[in-house]
C-alpha cells in the first residue's frame, strides 16, 4: 500500500511542473475553487517562473504517460478545467521518443513464445509512430500480408498504475472539501479514467473492440475498420491490416487526390451517429490521426483503445435531446433530463427548458464554422451548475467524441452544418424506435422482465431500488483514508502538504 509520504512526494513533483507551465494560474482566480485548494495552488507555484499564457498540454507531457492520458480525459470536462484549458488539452500531442527495438522484440517474442522471425518475414525496427502507451511498426507476415503491429511500451503498465494510485488519493482529498468540488465528483472522474486506461493497456481487448465495430459498420459502407490478425495478437501486441490512405487533416492532399471533402464529412457524421445512437458502441478517440481517406472514397478508422458504450434507453434520450435541440423543442429536452434523473426533481421543468433555450437558440441554423463549440459547452455546463446536475461519467466519452467529430467534419467541409446533417438521420431512427410496433415490443419485454423479478423483489422489499431508467451505476471507488485536519493543526498540515496536494488542482485547471 502506497504511503501518504509517497503520494505527497509525487504530487509535489507534478505540482511544481504544473506551476512552472502556468497550469495552476486559473485556480487562484476562479471563485468556485475551494479556498484550501486555492491556497495550496499558491504554495505550489511559490518561487516558480510562471509564463503569461498557461501551457497545459506541455505541462502534462513533461510529467509523463499517465498525465498525458489524464489530460486527454480532462479535455472532455470544460466544466471541471475551464473552456480554455479543455481546448488546449484537446490538442495534446501523444508523441514520445520510441522505446529501443530490443525491448520491443522481447515483448513480441515473450507474448507468443516464439521468435519474431517465425511471425514476420519483414519487420521495420523504426516505428511509424510512438505514443505514451504503445508504438506501431510496419511489418509483413509469413503469409505475405502487410500489417501494422502495435506494441505496448516496456514498463508502461506499472508507471500508469502508480500514477493512478496517487490520482485517487488526491481526488478523495479534493472531494472531501465539499461544495463545487463534491458536485463535480473528481473521484468518479479518476475512476472512469482508470477504466479507460485499463482498456487501452489490453491490446487483445482493443482488437475485440475493432472486430465488433467492424461487424457494426456494415450498415455504413463508406466507413471502414481494418481486419484483425488474431494469430499475431495478444495482450501486449496487436496486429491488424495495413491501410494506405491520407489523414483527414490534410485537406490539400485530399483534394489533390480527387476526394470529395464534403462527401467525406457527411460519411463521418453519419457513421458517428450510427455508432452512438443505433449501435450504442462508438469510437471515442476520433482525432485526425486516427482517421484516413482511402483511395476508393471510404473513411477508415484506427486505434480502438478508447471505445464508448451506452444502453438503448440512454441512446433514446440522446437522440431525443439532439433532435430537440435541432428542432427547438426545448420543453421535451427538459422533460428527458428529468425523466433520466439528470436534474434533481426539486427543480422546475419549464425553468430548465428556458435555460436550454438560452443555450440552443443562438446556434440553431448556423453553419458549424460560425458555432463556437467551446462557448456552447460553456453555456451547457453553466446550466448543469445552476440546476445541481451531478456529473454523468457514462456520457463523458460521448461528449468528447461529439466535439472531436464536429472538429474533423468542419476541417473537411467548413460549410457543413452538422446539426442539419444529423436531423434526418435522427428523425428516421426515432420514428422507427418510437413507432407502435417498437412500443408494444418494448412493453412486452418490460413485462416479462418484471415478472422474473417478482421473487427477488419479495425477498428484498425493504431495500431501496432506483427507478428504472436512471443513469448506470458508477465505477466502484477505492476506500481512501482522508487526512483529517484538526483546528489546532490546520496551518501545520497546510505547511506539510503545501504544494504537493496543490497538484491535486490538476482536476481544477481553469
Amino acid at each position: 500500500m502506497t504511503t501518504t509520504v509517497t503520494h505527497l512526494w509525487r504530487l509535489l513533483k507534478w505540482g511544481r511542473t504544473l506551476a512552472r507551465h502556468g497550469a495552476l494560474r486559473g485556480i487562484e482566480s476562479d471563485p468556485l475553487t475551494p479556498p484550501p485548494v486555492r491556497r495550496l495552488a499558491r504554495l505550489a507555484r511559490f518561487g516558480a517562473r510562471v509564463p503569461d499564457t498557461p501551457e497545459y498540454a506541455a505541462a502534462l507531457q513533461a510529467i509523463g504517460p499517465a498525465a498525458i492520458k489524464l489530460g486527454q480525459a480532462l479535455s472532455t470536462r470544460p466544466d471541471l478545467v475551464g473552456a480554455k484549458a479543455a481546448e488546449n488539452l484537446s490538442q495534446l500531442q501523444d508523441n514520445l521518443p520510441p522505446a529501443p527495438f530490443a525491448a520491443i522484440r522481447q515483448t513480441i517474442e515473450s507474448s507468443f513464445g516464439t521468435s519474431i522471425e517465425s511471425l514476420f518475414v519483414e519487420f521495420d525496427e523504426v516505428p511509424i509512430g510512438a505514443a505514451s502507451i504503445a508504438q506501431v511498426h510496419k511489418a509483413v507476415t509469413t503469409d505475405g500480408k502487410v500489417v501494422a503491429v502495435k506494441v505496448l511500451r516496456p514498463g508502461v503498465e506499472e508507471e500508469i498504475a502508480r500514477a493512478i494510485d496517487t490520482y485517487e488519493w488526491a481526488a478523495a482529498h479534493v472531494e472531501s472539501m465539499g461544495g463545487e468540488a463534491a458536485r463535480l465528483r473528481p473521484r468518479l472522474v479518476v475512476a472512469q479514467f482508470k477504466q479507460w486506461t485499463a482498456r487501452e493497456l489490453d491490446l487483445q481487448r482493443e482488437a475485440a473492440s475493432a472486430s465488433e465495430l467492424r461487424e457494426n459498420r456494415i450498415a455504413e459502407p463508406g466507413y471502414y475498420v481494418p481486419e484483425i490478425d488474431w494469430r499475431r495478437t495478444a495482450r501486449r501486441v496487436l496486429t491488424l491490416e495495413w491501410l494506405d490512405g491520407i489523414k483527414l487533416n490534410d485537406r490539400e492532399a485530399l483534394i489533390a487526390e480527387g476526394h470529395d471533402c464534403s462527401a467525406l464529412s457527411g460519411i463521418l457524421v453519419r457513421a458517428f451517429l450510427r455508432q452512438a445512437v443505433v449501435d450504442g458502441f462508438f469510437h471515442a478517440d476520433l482525432h485526425h490521426g486516427n482517421l484516413f481517406a482511402l483511395r476508393d472514397g471510404r473513411i477508415a478508422a484506427i486505434d480502438f483503445g478508447i471505445m464508448g458504450r451506452i444502453d438503448r434507453r440512454a441512446r433514446m434520450w440522446l437522440a431525443e435531446i439532439l433532435y430537440g435541440l435541432i428542432t427547438g423543442d426545448y420543453r421535451r429536452v427538459a422533460e428527458i433530463h428529468f425523466e433520466a434523473q439528470y436534474v434533481p426533481s426539486h427543480h422546475n421543468v419549464q425553468e430548465f427548458a428556458t435555460a436550454l433555450r438560452a443555450a440552443g437558440e443562438p446556434i440553431r441554423g448556423l453553419p458549424v464554422k460560425e458555432i463556437s463549440v467551446g462557448r456552447m459547452l460553456e453555456s451547457l455546463f453553466s446550466i448543469t451548475r445552476d440546476f445541481d446536475m451531478p456529473t454523468q461519467p457514462h456520457l463523458l466519452l460521448l461528449q468528447k467524441s461529439m466535439v472531436m467529430n464536429e472538429g474533423v467534419a468542419t476541417a473537411l467541409d467548413p460549410d457543413i452544418n452538422m446539426w442539419e446533417t444529423a436531423e434526418p438521420f435522427l428523425r428516421d431512427w426515432l420514428r422507427s424506435e418510437l413507432g407502435p410496433e417498437a412500443y408494444y415490443a418494448d412493453r412486452i419485454v418490460e413485462l416479462v422482465r418484471a415478472v422474473k423479478l417478482v421473487p427477488e423483489l419479495i425477498k428484498r422489499i425493504d431495500q431501496y431500488y432506483p427507478p428504472f431508467g436512471a443513469a448506470p451505476p458508477p465505477p466502484p471507488l477505492p476506500e481512501i483514508a482522508v487526512i483529517q485536519r484538526p483546528r489546532w493543526a490546520g496551518y501545520g498540515l497546510v505547511a506539510l502538504i503545501g504544494a504537493a496536494v496543490g497538484a491535486a488542482a490538476i482536476f481544477f485547471v481553469g
